[in-house]
Protein backbone atom coordinates (compact mmCIF):
# COMPACT_ATOMS: atom_id res chain seq x y z
CA UNK A 1 0.00 0.00 0.00
CA UNK A 2 1.50 3.59 -0.86
CA UNK A 3 2.05 5.65 1.61
CA UNK A 4 0.75 8.72 0.21
CA UNK A 5 -3.01 9.20 -0.64
CA UNK A 6 -5.18 9.68 -3.48
CA UNK A 7 -6.77 12.95 -4.54
CA UNK A 8 -9.22 13.07 -7.18
CA UNK A 9 -9.79 16.57 -8.36
CA UNK A 10 -12.98 16.96 -11.37
CA UNK A 11 -13.16 19.65 -14.15
CA UNK A 12 -16.62 21.03 -15.40
CA UNK A 13 -17.42 18.26 -17.91
CA UNK A 14 -18.87 15.65 -15.70
CA UNK A 15 -19.32 16.28 -12.20
CA UNK A 16 -21.67 13.46 -11.61
CA UNK A 17 -19.64 11.04 -12.51
CA UNK A 18 -16.65 12.09 -10.47
CA UNK A 19 -19.04 12.44 -7.36
CA UNK A 20 -20.16 8.64 -7.61
CA UNK A 21 -15.67 7.62 -8.00
CA UNK A 22 -15.04 9.62 -5.36
CA UNK A 23 -17.71 7.79 -3.56
CA UNK A 24 -16.62 4.53 -4.30
CA UNK A 25 -13.34 5.03 -3.20
CA UNK A 26 -14.86 6.14 0.29
CA UNK A 27 -13.05 9.55 -0.22
CA UNK A 28 -14.39 13.45 -1.18
CA UNK A 29 -13.14 15.19 -4.69
CA UNK A 30 -10.09 17.61 -3.81
CA UNK A 31 -11.34 21.66 -3.54
CA UNK A 32 -10.77 22.49 -7.14
CA UNK A 33 -12.45 25.80 -8.61
CA UNK A 34 -12.20 25.93 -12.01
CA UNK A 35 -13.79 29.36 -13.55
CA UNK A 36 -13.54 31.71 -16.51
CA UNK A 37 -12.33 35.19 -16.44
CA UNK A 38 -14.31 37.62 -18.48
CA UNK A 39 -12.23 37.21 -21.60
CA UNK A 40 -13.00 33.43 -21.35
CA UNK A 41 -9.53 32.38 -20.73
CA UNK A 42 -9.87 29.28 -18.04
CA UNK A 43 -8.76 29.43 -14.80
CA UNK A 44 -7.71 26.98 -12.22
CA UNK A 45 -7.56 27.19 -8.16
CA UNK A 46 -6.76 24.01 -6.22
CA UNK A 47 -7.54 25.12 -2.68
CA UNK A 48 -5.49 22.30 -1.33
CA UNK A 49 -1.90 20.69 -0.93
CA UNK A 50 -1.32 17.97 -3.24
CA UNK A 51 2.31 17.97 -2.61
CA UNK A 52 3.63 14.17 -3.17
CA UNK A 53 0.29 13.25 -3.16
CA UNK A 54 -1.57 10.34 -6.27
CA UNK A 55 -3.66 12.39 -8.63
CA UNK A 56 -6.07 11.72 -10.18
CA UNK A 57 -7.97 14.43 -12.51
CA UNK A 58 -11.07 13.34 -13.91
CA UNK A 59 -12.41 15.02 -17.54
CA UNK A 60 -14.62 13.61 -19.95
CA UNK A 61 -14.09 15.04 -23.53
CA UNK A 62 -17.88 16.03 -24.27
CA UNK A 63 -19.95 19.20 -24.18
CA UNK A 64 -17.25 21.98 -24.74
CA UNK A 65 -14.76 19.76 -25.69
CA UNK A 66 -12.33 22.45 -25.96
CA UNK A 67 -12.74 24.21 -23.04
CA UNK A 68 -13.04 21.09 -21.15
CA UNK A 69 -9.31 19.90 -22.59
CA UNK A 70 -8.04 23.55 -21.94
CA UNK A 71 -9.12 23.11 -18.48
CA UNK A 72 -7.73 19.13 -18.06
CA UNK A 73 -4.22 20.59 -19.32
CA UNK A 74 -4.35 23.43 -16.88
CA UNK A 75 -5.30 21.37 -13.95
CA UNK A 76 -2.53 18.61 -14.51
CA UNK A 77 0.30 21.77 -15.09
CA UNK A 78 -1.17 23.73 -11.55
CA UNK A 79 -0.41 19.98 -9.85
CA UNK A 80 2.80 19.00 -11.80
CA UNK A 81 4.00 22.75 -10.54
CA UNK A 82 2.98 22.38 -6.96
CA UNK A 83 4.69 18.81 -6.46
CA UNK A 84 2.75 15.87 -6.73
CA UNK A 85 3.93 12.83 -6.84
CA UNK A 86 1.83 11.00 -9.97
CA UNK A 87 -0.32 12.71 -12.11
CA UNK A 88 -3.31 10.46 -13.85
CA UNK A 89 -5.99 11.87 -16.16
CA UNK A 90 -8.97 10.04 -16.51
CA UNK A 91 -10.98 10.47 -19.40
CA UNK A 92 -13.75 8.48 -19.84
CA UNK A 93 -14.79 9.45 -22.76
CA UNK A 94 -11.14 10.12 -24.99
CA UNK A 95 -11.57 13.76 -26.84
CA UNK A 96 -10.82 13.81 -31.13
CA UNK A 97 -10.91 9.46 -30.67
CA UNK A 98 -12.03 10.14 -34.19
CA UNK A 99 -9.54 11.81 -35.79
CA UNK A 100 -6.69 8.99 -35.30
CA UNK A 101 -5.55 8.14 -38.79
CA UNK A 102 -4.70 10.38 -42.33
CA UNK A 103 -8.47 9.06 -44.12
CA UNK A 104 -7.94 11.81 -46.65
CA UNK A 105 -5.03 14.47 -47.81
CA UNK A 106 -4.03 17.06 -45.85
CA UNK A 107 -6.08 15.44 -42.76
CA UNK A 108 -4.67 15.99 -39.28
CA UNK A 109 -3.99 13.35 -36.80
CA UNK A 110 -5.57 15.53 -33.85
CA UNK A 111 -5.71 12.39 -31.06
CA UNK A 112 -2.10 12.19 -31.67
CA UNK A 113 -2.42 16.23 -30.86
CA UNK A 114 -4.31 15.36 -27.75
CA UNK A 115 -1.74 12.97 -26.15
CA UNK A 116 1.07 15.03 -26.77
CA UNK A 117 -0.46 18.49 -24.94
CA UNK A 118 -1.60 15.65 -22.43
CA UNK A 119 2.12 14.32 -21.72
CA UNK A 120 3.70 18.19 -21.70
CA UNK A 121 1.45 19.21 -19.78
CA UNK A 122 2.65 16.47 -16.92
CA UNK A 123 0.51 13.47 -17.24
CA UNK A 124 1.77 10.28 -16.24
CA UNK A 125 -0.39 7.98 -16.73
CA UNK A 126 -3.59 7.72 -18.76
CA UNK A 127 -7.09 6.08 -17.73
CA UNK A 128 -9.69 5.63 -20.39
CA UNK A 129 -12.47 3.90 -21.90
CA UNK A 130 -13.30 1.83 -25.14
CA UNK A 131 -10.71 3.76 -27.51
CA UNK A 132 -12.15 4.43 -30.78
CA UNK A 133 -8.90 2.72 -32.11
CA UNK A 134 -7.27 0.55 -29.32
CA UNK A 135 -3.66 1.78 -31.38
CA UNK A 136 -4.03 5.68 -29.69
CA UNK A 137 -2.70 3.62 -26.65
CA UNK A 138 0.41 3.90 -28.85
CA UNK A 139 0.13 7.71 -29.64
CA UNK A 140 1.35 7.96 -25.88
CA UNK A 141 4.65 7.34 -23.98
CA UNK A 142 3.18 6.82 -20.72
CA UNK A 143 1.21 4.34 -19.87
CA UNK A 144 -2.16 4.09 -20.86
CA UNK A 145 -5.50 2.21 -19.57
CA UNK A 146 -7.97 1.40 -22.18
CA UNK A 147 -10.54 0.09 -19.87
CA UNK A 148 -13.26 -1.92 -21.71
CA UNK A 149 -17.16 -1.72 -21.00
CA UNK A 150 -17.62 -5.30 -22.25
CA UNK A 151 -18.31 -6.41 -19.07
CA UNK A 152 -20.67 -4.08 -17.88
CA UNK A 153 -22.50 -4.44 -21.41
CA UNK A 154 -22.92 -8.48 -20.92
CA UNK A 155 -24.05 -7.89 -17.35
CA UNK A 156 -26.40 -5.86 -18.46
CA UNK A 157 -27.69 -7.64 -21.56
CA UNK A 158 -27.66 -9.97 -19.38
CA UNK A 159 -30.26 -9.25 -16.24
CA UNK A 160 -32.26 -6.47 -18.18
CA UNK A 161 -32.80 -7.32 -21.94
CA UNK A 162 -35.96 -10.01 -21.88
CA UNK A 163 -35.41 -12.82 -23.71
CA UNK A 164 -31.67 -12.65 -24.32
CA UNK A 165 -31.04 -15.89 -25.12
CA UNK A 166 -32.89 -15.72 -28.16
CA UNK A 167 -30.84 -12.64 -29.16
CA UNK A 168 -28.10 -11.88 -32.06
CA UNK A 169 -25.72 -9.51 -32.01
CA UNK A 170 -25.36 -6.94 -34.59
CA UNK A 171 -22.31 -4.89 -35.65
CA UNK A 172 -24.05 -1.80 -37.73
CA UNK A 173 -20.48 -1.18 -39.09
CA UNK A 174 -17.50 -3.98 -40.48
CA UNK A 175 -15.80 -1.63 -38.11
CA UNK A 176 -17.39 -3.12 -34.81
CA UNK A 177 -17.11 -6.60 -36.14
CA UNK A 178 -14.39 -7.03 -33.55
CA UNK A 179 -16.60 -5.84 -30.40
CA UNK A 180 -19.84 -7.54 -31.68
CA UNK A 181 -17.92 -10.74 -32.28
CA UNK A 182 -16.53 -10.79 -28.60
CA UNK A 183 -19.91 -9.95 -27.03
CA UNK A 184 -21.87 -12.89 -29.09
CA UNK A 185 -18.80 -14.97 -27.78
CA UNK A 186 -19.19 -14.59 -24.66
CA UNK A 187 -23.49 -14.47 -24.64
CA UNK A 188 -22.74 -17.95 -26.97
CA UNK A 189 -24.89 -15.71 -29.55
CA UNK A 190 -25.25 -15.58 -33.23
CA UNK A 191 -23.63 -12.54 -34.70
CA UNK A 192 -24.90 -10.01 -38.10
CA UNK A 193 -23.11 -7.48 -39.89
CA UNK A 194 -24.53 -4.57 -41.69
CA UNK A 195 -22.70 -2.86 -43.90
CA UNK A 196 -22.96 0.77 -44.66
CA UNK A 197 -22.29 3.06 -47.47
CA UNK A 198 -21.67 6.43 -46.85
CA UNK A 199 -21.79 9.65 -49.25
CA UNK A 200 -20.03 11.97 -47.18
CA UNK A 201 -19.55 11.94 -42.90
CA UNK A 202 -22.56 11.71 -40.48
CA UNK A 203 -24.86 10.89 -43.71
CA UNK A 204 -25.46 6.95 -44.60
CA UNK A 205 -27.03 6.60 -47.58
CA UNK A 206 -27.36 2.85 -47.70
CA UNK A 207 -27.48 -0.24 -45.52
CA UNK A 208 -26.61 -4.16 -46.20
CA UNK A 209 -27.56 -6.90 -43.69
CA UNK A 210 -25.49 -9.96 -43.79
CA UNK A 211 -26.49 -12.33 -41.83
CA UNK A 212 -30.25 -13.74 -40.60
CA UNK A 213 -32.20 -12.05 -37.51
CA UNK A 214 -35.60 -13.40 -38.41
CA UNK A 215 -37.45 -13.44 -35.43
CA UNK A 216 -34.78 -12.92 -33.14
CA UNK A 217 -34.01 -10.05 -30.67
CA UNK A 218 -31.51 -7.96 -32.57
CA UNK A 219 -28.58 -6.42 -30.41
CA UNK A 220 -26.95 -3.61 -32.10
CA UNK A 221 -23.34 -2.54 -30.37
CA UNK A 222 -21.05 0.12 -30.71
CA UNK A 223 -18.53 2.55 -28.96
CA UNK A 224 -20.16 5.53 -30.01
CA UNK A 225 -23.16 7.15 -30.61
CA UNK A 226 -23.14 10.77 -32.10
CA UNK A 227 -26.25 12.17 -34.51
CA UNK A 228 -27.69 8.53 -34.31
CA UNK A 229 -28.42 8.30 -38.06
CA UNK A 230 -26.36 4.74 -38.51
CA UNK A 231 -28.35 3.51 -35.22
CA UNK A 232 -31.86 4.54 -36.72
CA UNK A 233 -31.22 3.31 -40.12
CA UNK A 234 -29.76 0.04 -38.78
CA UNK A 235 -32.49 -0.31 -36.34
CA UNK A 236 -35.01 -0.09 -39.34
CA UNK A 237 -33.07 -2.65 -41.74
CA UNK A 238 -33.36 -4.88 -39.08
CA UNK A 239 -36.78 -4.69 -38.61
CA UNK A 240 -37.12 -4.80 -42.12
CA UNK A 241 -35.43 -8.06 -42.03
CA UNK A 242 -37.72 -9.80 -40.17
CA UNK A 243 -36.53 -8.91 -36.43
CA UNK A 244 -38.86 -9.10 -33.36
CA UNK A 245 -37.27 -6.18 -31.73
CA UNK A 246 -34.13 -4.00 -31.91
CA UNK A 247 -32.05 -2.96 -28.92
CA UNK A 248 -28.93 -0.61 -29.24
CA UNK A 249 -26.11 -0.50 -26.88
CA UNK A 250 -23.14 1.94 -27.16
CA UNK A 251 -20.24 2.78 -24.90
CA UNK A 252 -20.00 6.69 -25.24
CA UNK A 253 -23.53 8.06 -25.78
CA UNK A 254 -22.92 11.81 -27.62
CA UNK A 255 -26.26 12.21 -28.97
CA UNK A 256 -25.63 15.55 -30.50
CA UNK A 257 -27.70 17.28 -33.22
CA UNK A 258 -31.28 15.27 -33.94
CA UNK A 259 -29.69 12.62 -31.93
CA UNK A 260 -32.88 12.49 -29.39
CA UNK A 261 -35.60 13.17 -32.05
CA UNK A 262 -33.84 10.12 -34.35
CA UNK A 263 -34.12 7.41 -31.11
CA UNK A 264 -37.52 8.92 -30.53
CA UNK A 265 -39.02 8.53 -34.04
CA UNK A 266 -37.19 5.25 -34.98
CA UNK A 267 -38.20 1.47 -34.22
CA UNK A 268 -35.15 0.80 -31.44
CA UNK A 269 -36.99 -0.41 -28.14
CA UNK A 270 -34.34 0.64 -26.15
CA UNK A 271 -30.38 2.92 -26.26
CA UNK A 272 -28.27 2.01 -23.42
CA UNK A 273 -25.67 4.43 -23.48
CA UNK A 274 -23.11 3.87 -20.48
CA UNK A 275 -22.28 7.42 -18.51
CA UNK A 276 -18.82 8.13 -19.72
CA UNK A 277 -20.71 11.37 -20.96
CA UNK A 278 -23.90 12.98 -18.83
CA UNK A 279 -27.14 12.15 -20.48
CA UNK A 280 -29.32 13.13 -17.63
CA UNK A 281 -31.46 15.97 -19.16
CA UNK A 282 -31.53 14.06 -22.14
CA UNK A 283 -33.36 10.69 -20.61
CA UNK A 284 -36.20 13.12 -19.32
CA UNK A 285 -36.28 14.42 -23.62
CA UNK A 286 -36.14 10.31 -24.70
CA UNK A 287 -37.72 8.00 -22.40
CA UNK A 288 -36.15 5.07 -24.63
CA UNK A 289 -32.64 6.00 -23.29
CA UNK A 290 -31.10 4.01 -20.66
CA UNK A 291 -27.48 4.15 -18.67
CA UNK A 292 -24.94 1.27 -17.53
CA UNK A 293 -22.85 3.14 -14.60
CA UNK A 294 -19.19 2.57 -15.37
CA UNK A 295 -18.14 4.59 -12.27
CA UNK A 296 -17.44 1.26 -10.67
CA UNK A 297 -14.43 0.45 -13.26
CA UNK A 298 -13.32 3.41 -13.42
CA UNK A 299 -13.10 3.72 -9.42
CA UNK A 300 -11.44 -0.06 -8.95
CA UNK A 301 -8.70 1.19 -12.08
CA UNK A 302 -7.88 4.33 -9.97
CA UNK A 303 -7.79 1.77 -6.51
CA UNK A 304 -5.63 -0.56 -8.35
CA UNK A 305 -3.12 1.70 -10.14
CA UNK A 306 -2.40 3.88 -6.74
CA UNK A 307 -1.74 0.20 -5.02
CA UNK A 308 0.29 -0.86 -7.38
CA UNK A 309 -2.19 -3.71 -8.61
CA UNK A 310 -3.10 -5.31 -12.41
CA UNK A 311 -5.74 -3.51 -13.86
CA UNK A 312 -6.16 -6.36 -16.31
CA UNK A 313 -9.01 -8.49 -14.52
CA UNK A 314 -11.14 -5.42 -15.33
CA UNK A 315 -10.65 -5.95 -19.02
CA UNK A 316 -13.10 -9.60 -18.37
CA UNK A 317 -14.81 -8.87 -14.75
CA UNK A 318 -17.02 -5.88 -14.31
CA UNK A 319 -16.65 -4.53 -10.97
CA UNK A 320 -19.35 -4.55 -8.55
Amino acid sequence: MSSNSIRILAGNSHPALAKLIAKRLGTDLANVTVSKYSNQETAVTIGESVRDEDVFIIQSGCGEINDHLMELLIMINACKTASARRITAVLPCFPYARQDKKDKSRAPISAKLVANMLSVAGADHVITMDLHASQIQGFFDCPVDNLYGEPSVLRYIRENIPDWKNAIIVSPDAGGAKRATSIADHLDLDFALIHKERKKANEVSRMVLVGDVKDKVAILVDDMADTCGTLGLAAKTLMENGASAVYAIVIHGVLSGKALKVINDSVLTRVVVTNTIPHAEKKKLCPKLDTIDVSAVLAEAIRRTHNGESVSYLFQHAAI
